[in-house]
């Protein structure tokens, strides 16, 4: 009875409840009508407080932090839908942040509010642009009005330029400096489109013009900045991209430049909070995610720097030495399938990367393709100064088709303490072809070096270095046509003229490559303190650069600054870990050198370890031995280092010293005279007054 009343209660209840729910349902949905007709209606506009908006907008676009003017213009236009102008400095500042689609929409709604097409011409040629829409850029530019005529041809200009019509492009930039010769941004531009065309020193000129016209011109700064690390090194470029950074701290390629900067500099922190800053600016950058993946990689972190690369996705496509770590880290991971992916575009777009082209050789050994690895290969190996690790992979490709003599010649090639003279790098087509080539770009100073390359090739060296130097007439400013002069005079012994073509170079970009030949061509000239002092310069500025360290490591090494030499290498192996044979056994000859023979013996083992064939690190390994007392297990080092290379003065040197200490007085002379025969061979008295005993 009792739960029937109680049913009954809650039966009568149910209609009540639902006309509860139904009277408050409408109640909020009337709340929110008139909530929306508030916040939409005229009167809750604020004009006032968008004109406001609309100057500080337009002072921080003059103050170049256009991230700060984006976030002003937008205030503008959320307060007042309808002003024209707040439209209208809202899509300058997304041009200012390279935001083509947003600057797009918002020209549109400032032409609709009241701006006429004419007016605003300009900027939606530059907003096309932006978005790869070349061709209707230069339609519109050329619809401007005539008081925009400057800022017209600038977008002209990079419109054509970015179509491969240099000569037009440096024709339109011509005119705007003419129409505008005291604006900083044109100047910018023109030295972004020389830097572009290989004309380094133009862009150098330019950019300090456009520093020199507007101090506070954030693109200026990072132009500046980037030609600074160029011509003088990393650490003289950053405080350029922090000035950058004071006007805008949220640009993003001021951003990414410092980032980039700062890790190639060994900051590795400041590097990471920069790319970090970046991402909050552009979310997703692939530019970003790749140098958080450098990062990562340079850490030993191989798992994150493969995720990263993978989050960054096609993006990679257009940063080669993305597409470089990517593919190491895919051969890494064994996934070859990917490595080629990445790898196939590379080579073919940059024939003389010898990196890339050793990364596609292993992947495809390793999926059975030995004979496209070999012929990959083949250009590297065909120069005296191949290396070693290009060598050994040759002979495995080779060894897997079953040409186990040519196998054979090029491990023994290998296994050699020394490389020979370094070649050119063979081109693909003939000369007939380069020469054409060439013809049909003649502002273009890159399309010259095929040629030169192919004729030294064919052993025209005379003709080669003439092409060379009337390259470098023709495009002064440009670093390659300098080094191709440069490698002309070495293959002709003429080293201080070499020395003297690539000090041009490297007063334009003073980059590895120009600073290896640089210091490699004075070395030969017999300056080696000048040679010294360029390598020196180098590191102060690139403190962690791989290949002057090595060098420097190397140099102090062989002046027996034992201290200088550990100090340095362990620098190296910090930067590039504990897996390089020859690093290892030049520690190991560094610790010996400072009777740190424990030490000295870890290196020489691990060494060993990695290269067991090659005879400068069974001598570096057995010399540890011999100096920390175990004299047996030294010679059999030793001999193996010499019966591996033969005619290495050093090596018998020490095998000399070690028969001598064990009272094999006979091998000892006959080794000290064989090292003798070595004109090149400096420590002659001593092998001398061995030699001479009896």
């Amino acid at each position: 009875m009792t739960s029937s009343r109680k049913r009954s209660r809650s039966t009568r209840r149910k209609p009540g409840l639902r006309r509860l729910f139904v009277i408050v349902g409408a109640l909020c949905a009337f709340a929110l009508v008139i909530a929306a007709w508030f916040t939409l209606s005229p009167a809750r506009l604020d004009p006032a407080a968008a004109e406001a908006a609309v100057e500080r907008s337009g002072k921080l676009l003059d103050a170049h932090n256009a991230s700060a003017a984006r976030a002003a213009a937008l205030a503008a236009v959320r307060a007042d839908p309808g002003n024209a102008q707040a439209h209208f400095t809202l899509a300058r500042a997304m041009l200012a942040l390279d935001d083509g689609v947003g600057a797009e929409a918002e020209l549109q709604r400032a032409i609709d509010a009241g701006y006429k097409p004419k007016q605003v011409a300009h900027l939606r040629a530059h907003a096309l642009l932006l978005q790869g829409e070349e061709e209707k850029a230069l339609a519109e530019a050329g619809r401007a009005d005539p008081a925009n005529r400057a800022y017209a041809l600038r977008i002209r200009a990079r419109a054509l330029a970015a179509l491969g019509k240099w000569p037009e492009a440096f024709a339109a930039v011509d005119a705007a400096v003419r129409t505008a010769p005291r604006d900083a941004d044109l100047w910018a531009d023109a030295g972004r489109l020389k830097l572009e065309a290989g004309d380094v020193l133009g862009a150098i000129r330019a950019s300090e013009q456009a520093v020199k016209l507007d101090a506070g011109n954030l693109d200026a700064l990072v132009l500046r900045g980037e030609m600074v690390r160029s011509q003088f090194g990393l650490v003289a470029a950053l405080p350029w991209f922090e000035a950058a950074l004071k006007r805008d701290p949220e640009d993003f390629g001021a951003l990414i430049e410092y980032a980039a900067t700062l890790g190639d500099a060994g900051r590795t922190v400041e590097s990471l909070a920069a790319t970090r800053r970046a991402l909050a600016a552009r979310p997703g950058s692939a530019q970003a995610l790749y140098l958080q993946a450098v990062i990562a990689a340079r850490a030993g972190n191989a798992d994150l720097a493969r995720g990263l690369i993978g989050r960054a996705g096609s993006g990679l496509a257009q940063i080669p030495a993305a597409l470089l770590l990517g593919g190491a880290l895919d051969i890494e991971a064994m996934d070859y399938e990917q490595a080629m992916e990445k790898l196939k575009p590379l080579v073919a777009n940059q024939p003389m990367n010898l990196a890339a082209r050793k990364l596609l050789a292993v992947a495809l050994l390793r999926t059975d393709s030995a004979r496209n690895a070999i012929d990959l290969l083949r250009p590297v190996i065909e120069r005296g100064d191949a290396d070693s690790y290009s060598l050994t992979l040759a002979a495995r490709g080779l060894e897997r088709i079953g040409d186990r003599t040519a196998a054979a010649q090029l491990l023994d090639r290998a296994v050699w303490p020394a490389r020979g003279d370094a070649s050119a790098f063979s081109a693909d087509d003939s000369t007939a072809v380069l020469a054409a080539d060439a013809d049909q770009r003649p502002g273009d100073p890159g399309a010259g070096v095929p040629l030169i390359r192919a004729l030294i090739g064919q052993g025209d060296k005379a003709g080669a270095l003439a092409e060379a130097q009337d390259l470098a007439r023709r495009h002064p400013g440009a670093p390659a046509a300098h080094l191709i002069v440069g490698d002309t005079l070495m293959l002709t012994n003429r080293f201080a003229d070499a020395a003297s073509a690539y000090r041009s170079a490297a007063d334009l970009r003073f980059d590895e490559p120009a600073m290896l030949r640089l210091v490699e061509a004075l070395d030969r000239a017999d300056r080696r303190a000048d040679a010294a002092n360029v390598l020196a310069l180098f590191l102060s500025q690139n403190p962690v650069n791989a290949a002057a360290l090595r060098l420097s490591g190397a140099w102090q090494l062989a002046a027996g600054d034992y201290e200088a030499a550990i100090a340095t290498f362990e620098l190296l192996r910090d930067r590039i870990g504990d897996g390089d044979a020859a690093l290892n056994a030049d520690l190991s000859v560094a610790y010996a050198g400072a009777d740190e023979f424990d030490a000295a013996e870890d290196f020489g083992e691990a060494a060993y370890a990695l290269a067991p064939g090659n005879p400068v690190i069974a001598d570096a390994y057995g010399w540890a031995l011999y100096r920390k007392g175990d004299t047996q297990a030294a010679v059999e080092l030793l001999q193996k280092a010499v019966l591996l290379a033969p005619g290495h003065a050093g090596l018998r040197w020490h095998l000399a010293q070690v028969y001598a200490d064990l009272g094999r007085k006979p091998e000892a002379r006959a080794q000290a005279q064989a090292a003798l025969a070595d004109p090149r061979f400096t420590d002659r008295a001593a092998a001398a007054a061995m030699a001479a005993q009896s």
